[in-house]
């Protein structure tokens, strides 16, 4: 494809790159990190102890059944099979998988996940001799990263919004986030240059055409979530 970006755009490959393979999964995931993508993002539970890598809070689009994922057992979850016999992963299986190559971008889901990352993260770069440099804890809950801010202050921190506050991105002082995530469903230059004065990274969610990343491109923005990874690294910059 001979069109090319007006600056480069941060490639973080949307719950991994899952065209051929389910979304959150460790295929999606492997296939991520063999296209060479710059980050990876995944969305965590906890249910009953355990950090599970998935996203919907109720059973029947992606994990077949019926009713509210954290009414089910770890157990059961994970004797369920998705396309392909795969089975949904544990945080710390992924954690293994991605080992610090590129940016892996945690997404909180529920209302009890910051704790058990941050000692899930915490334990597995001790155990490892890693960093937490790669890694982001991102959620639209706020006050979980508020609390995470105090659990783990060393690991980065990402604040969701699904619309533009009235104070743009001033919700990320509190948080002392790196970097500010903006739905391109309610995108403004206003917004993004608010966000960017502020030092904040922009990584604007989710950009699968080709006319929307050269419009984010041209606004400023830093990166994007794609559910087309390979189609955003054949059209950026060197």
């Amino acid at each position: 494809m001979s069109s090319l970006l007006s600056r480069r755009l941060a490639c973080i490959a949307h719950r991994g790159a899952h065209a051929d393979a389910p979304e959150n999964s460790l295929p999606a995931i492997a296939r991520a990190l063999a296209l060479g993508v710059d980050a990876i993002e995944i969305d965590v539970w906890h249910i009953a102890g355990t950090l599970l890598v998935t996203h919907d809070r109720r059973l029947g689009k992606q994990i077949p059944g019926s009713g509210r994922l954290i009414e089910q057992s770890p157990a059961a979850l994970r004797a369920v099979r998705l396309p392909g016999d795969i089975q949904i992963p544990t945080l710390e299986e992924v954690l293994q998988l991605v080992d610090g190559r590129v940016t892996l971008n945690i997404e909180l889901k529920g209302s009890d996940c910051a704790a058990a990352t941050a000692a899930a993260l915490a334990a597995f770069t001790a155990d490892s001799g890693g960093s937490l440099e790669p890694y982001i804890i991102s959620s639209f809950d706020h006050r979980q990263l508020f609390d995470l801010k105090q659990q783990l202050p060393a690991v980065k921190r990402g604040v969701l919004t699904a619309g533009i506050p009235l104070d743009y991105a001033a919700c990320c002082e509190a948080i002392d986030a790196y970097s500010f995530h903006p739905s391109i469903d309610c995108i403004s230059r206003a917004l993004v240059d608010d966000a960017r004065n502020r030092g904040l990274k922009v990584w604007v969610y989710t950009v699968n055409a080709v006319d929307d990343m050269q419009n984010m491109a041209a606004m400023g923005v830093d990166g994007v979530f794609t559910d087309e990874p390979a189609l955003l690294l054949k059209i950026n910059p060197d």
